[in-house]
Formats: C-alpha cells, sequence, structure tokens
C-alpha cells in the first residue's frame, strides 16, 4: 500500500478508471450478442447494429480502452459472423 498522498490519489483514479474501462467493455460485449442474435433471426436491424458496434469498438479504442489491433480482430470476426 501507497503510503505517498499523491500515490494514494493515483491509485483511486485507476481504480476509477479500471471500473469505467470494465463498463465500456461490457457495453461492446452487450452489442456484440446483440448483433449475433439479430443475425441468427434474420432480422432487419442487423446492419444498423453492426455500425452502432463498429462505431463504439473505434471510439474505445480512441479511448485506449482497447488496442487498434484487438478492435480490428473484433471487428473483422463480426463482419466474417454477417457473412455465414
Amino acid at each position: 500500500m501507497a503510503n505517498i498522498k499523491s500515490a494514494k490519489k493515483r491509485i483511486e483514479v485507476i481504480d476509477r478508471q479500471t471500473l469505467e474501462n470494465k463498463s465500456y467493455k461490457s457495453k461492446i460485449a452487450t452489442y456484440v450478442k446483440k448483433y449475433k442474435v439479430a443475425i441468427d433471426n434474420k432480422d432487419e436491424n442487423a446492419s444498423k447494429l453492426l455500425s452502432e458496434t463498429f462505431s463504439l469498438i473505434d471510439s474505445a479504442v480512441s479511448k485506449g480502452i482497447l488496442q487498434k489491433a484487438t478492435a480490428n480482430r473484433k471487428k473483422a470476426r463480426l463482419s466474417m459472423y454477417g457473412n455465414k
């Protein structure tokens, strides 16, 4: 455990950022699941869900939550899933 005041503050900031990042990743996972269900049910809104999911993934990259390669891999797999 840190003894210095600034180090304690940094620990609090890191904990808060970790929670925000987990929440955002969970949101992405939820959209991915919704998209897969829409594809499996042959729903017309699947393309709209795909674009929303892509925008979430891209914004996660810009915020530093996901790495660029990870985001590209997720988007490629989602695109392939829709072309089954």
